[in-house]
């Protein structure tokens, strides 16, 4: 009988032993062309008119497809056709409907229209929108509540179907940016732009205010910007010249979208079970969203009916070194599904990139000492514990830009005179961001020299593009101005070891923030020891949001902190961010510094109409010596991203314009398997103990038992 309870506990401890324990993907097969990724929180608008979030982005960016697309591999960001047969050129009208030169003056265009042509066979994702019967006729297209009932997905209905991507698709999703129902982010900016726009969303309105219990068919409303040419040709008629609307074609809002599936969605029981264009997107990208469980996984699966696309071949010589060119020509997606787990906490996200269990990851500061450390020369490179498992480091420069903003209509530090361009120069030397960045952001982040920041049209990299009223060149190198350099320009500026020369008083400076908290505190108390070098007191004035954006907008605030992400990848959408016209102050626009050049100004209304080559650079290098001379903003620096990921994926190179790069992506999933067992192989040692420790309790019970038996029989 001991020996049989022996037996029996020991195979039943030993017979739970297994490699997959704490597998988070138990029974998916072990060899499968997957790549495992995680989101932290549910994606709120899937629909491509709605969606402008990124978390968002790495769904849709795979679903849908515009005409346009970021070539992968070239910097400056550089655009190419997706589904379009090539990138359209705008041509030109006068308010006569003539048609004018490309190099007519922008005062003269009254119309730029830009024609289209999408490329035959491409085909939308299976989906029962476009499923049929026998007679040709929609199977799902007259639903009634009870019938949809028992559907939670859309892989609950039996039937599907496809059909082409044609132009009036894309038509249609134009007009969906004026739906009332629809609020898309940008409709106000397009009403700007499109002609009719803003017409067909007041339209809109009328309409549904008739009907409240009807839908909208947007196909019986007209719209002048935007029309059909034929089955694969359409055009769109822009107000004026706007040579930046191009970069509008590569992003979702003005991907296709057919109307079968707002028929679908729109009918009776739908949307109370998330069946909508929110939750299940239909496009033509490389992947569809088969799986939406917000609460647990999203996944990606290949489309079978994707038209196709092949890896670049073309790239910079740096490029072929990394390896980024060794898939050049082949087909389209790599992998045949991405899956996406929630995890809201960071350390677990960790522990299982670190397991294996997730292919690549970013770097948060609880960890970043474990990943990175620092050269000597200030370079990043991987801890001896991350290279030991294979894990790559990927970095790259974010087109964003954070910056100190000086309110020009303020009378200390505001004003174009000579005196108040020293103060702010000397400002912008004493913050030191090469310090900022090493200490409170681990290295991720480049100084920065100018509005501009790289990967954009204008940016000029290494000493050819330093500003030289903070910066100078030694030996080659970019190196900040010595602190004597700022003590110099303050007393020149009117205040000598900071105090007035007028009135003898300390001169003292009010930074207006938002942020708190103890990490907050730390790097305030770091701004206020940048001007103590210079003698300098700086006031921190802590507010709540709204109080800080109603002190932005009345001017009332001296400095402050401000940053911006790049919409499109033009210096148009940071330059517009010091043109005079659009001060905060009165306008309400985003030149939160109020700052108001003439010749500024000038400029920049040339150099946004013009087309990217030397002569654009030339007044580009005008408009940059203006604004580092006068010093609106100290220039503090461009984010910079870190992300690691594991051996067996493929060299990637990081693109943060494009958000459809999951098509590129390649992994070894034979590697990742038996990189998996090594680093999860079961430690059994421990349960032979506990084994033993069980038997040492359990075996005097059963020997004492089995003796009271025998002396009872």
């Amino acid at each position: 009988m001991t020996r049989t309870v022996i037996l029996l506990l020991g195979l039943g401890l030993l017979g739970g032993c297994s490699d997959s324990w704490n597998n988070p993907y138990p029974g998916s097969p072990s060899d499968v062309n997957v790549l495992y990724s995680a989101f932290g929180e549910r994606p709120k608008h899937l629909d491509p008119a709605r969606s402008y979030s990124e978390n968002e982005a790495e769904f849709t960016g795979q679903i849908y497809e515009p005409p346009l697309q970021y070539h992968f591999l070239k910097r400056p960001y550089t655009l190419v056709p997706l589904t379009a047969e090539a990138v359209p050129k705008p041509r030109y009208f006068d308010a006569a409907g003539r048609p004018l030169a490309d190099d007519a003056p922008a005062a003269q265009i009254a119309r730029s229209v830009y024609e289209i042509r999408i490329r035959p066979g491409i085909r939308y994702q299976p989906h029962p929108a476009f499923a049929r019967d026998a007679t040709g006729r929609y199977r799902y297209h007259a639903l009634d509540a009870e019938t949809v009932a028992d559907k939670r997905q859309i892989a609950d209905f039996e039937h599907s179907g496809t059909r082409e991507l044609i132009a009036a698709d894309y038509v249609y999703q134009i007009k969906r940016l004026a739906h009332p129902g629809l609020s898309s982010p940008i409709f106000g900016l397009m009403a700007e732009h499109i002609v009719g726009l803003k017409a067909l969303g007041e339209t809109l309105q009328q309409a549904a205010r008739a009907r409240p219990a009807g839908k909208l068919d947007l196909n019986d409303f007209p719209l002048e910007g935007a029309e059909v040419v034929d089955r694969y040709t359409y055009r769109i008629h822009v107000k004026g010249k706007y040579p930046q609307f191009i970069y509008w074609l590569a992003m979702p809002f003005f991907a296709p979208v057919p109307w079968e599936a707002e028929v679908f969605y729109a009918q009776p029981g739908m949307a109370d079970r998330n069946l909508t264009l929110d939750w299940q997107p239909v496009g033509t990208g490389p992947y569809y969203l088969a799986e939406n469980d917000p609460n647990r996984r999203m996944v990606l699966r290949k489309n079978p009916y994707f038209h196709g696309e092949t890896y670049p071949s073309d790239g910079s010589d740096e490029d072929r070194a990394a390896g980024l060119l060794a898939d050049a020509g082949k087909r389209l997606p790599f992998l045949d599904a991405v899956v996406f787990s929630l995890e809201k906490e960071t350390i677990p996200y960790w522990s299982k990139f670190l397991q294996g269990y997730y292919d690549s990851s970013g770097i948060s500061s609880d960890s970043f000492d474990q990943a990175v450390q620092f050269s000597g020369g200030g370079d990043p490179q991987l801890t001896d514990s991350m290279r030991d498992k294979g894990i790559q480091l990927v970095t790259t420069a974010l087109p964003s830009l954070w910056y100190v903003g000086f309110n020009m209509l303020d009378p200390v530090v505001g004003g174009l005179g000579e005196d108040r361009r020293k103060l702010r120069q000397a400002l912008s030397i004493a913050f030191d961001y090469d310090e900022f960045i090493s200490i409170f952001l681990n290295g991720r982040g480049i100084p920065a020299q100018g509005p501009i920041p790289p990967g954009l049209f204008g940016y000029v990299e290494g000493v050819a593009g330093l500003n030289p009223y903070v910066y100078e060149a030694r030996d080659g190198r970019v190196v900040r101005q010595p602190i004597e350099t700022a003590r110099r320009l303050l007393a020149e500026a009117g205040y000598p070891n900071g105090r007035s020369a007028r009135t003898g008083k300390p001169l003292v400076l009010y930074f207006d923030t938002m942020a708190s908290g103890p990490d907050a505190k730390s790097r305030l108390d770091w701004m206020k020891k940048q001007l103590d070098k210079l003698n300098v007191q700086l006031v921190v004035r802590g507010t709540d949001y709204n109080r800080f954006q109603d002190k932005m907008r009345k001017g009332n605030a001296q400095l402050f902190e401000w940053g911006w992400n790049a919409d499109y990848p033009d210096p148009e959408n940071f330059f517009f961010l010091l043109y005079g016209p659009h001060k905060k102050v009165a306008s309400g626009g985003e030149n939160a510094a109020n700052y108001d050049n003439p010749e500024f100004n000038r400029l920049f209304e040339r150099m946004k109409d013009m087309d990217n080559g030397p002569a654009r650079q030339q007044v580009i290098d005008a408009m940059l010596e203006i604004v580092r001379r006068d010093a609106p903003w100290i220039f503090a620096y461009y984010p910079k991203s870190f992300g690691l990921r594991h051996g067996w994926v493929m060299a990637a190179k990081p693109n943060p314009m494009a958000k459809n790069t999951l098509k590129y992506r390649r992994i070894d999933p034979r590697l990742r398997e038996s990189r998996r067992a090594e680093w999860n192989h079961p430690v059994l040692w421990p349960i032979g103990l506990l084994a033993l420790a069980l038997v040492a309790l359990i075996a005097p019970a059963a020997i004492a038992w089995r003796r009271h038996e025998r002396k009872t029989a």
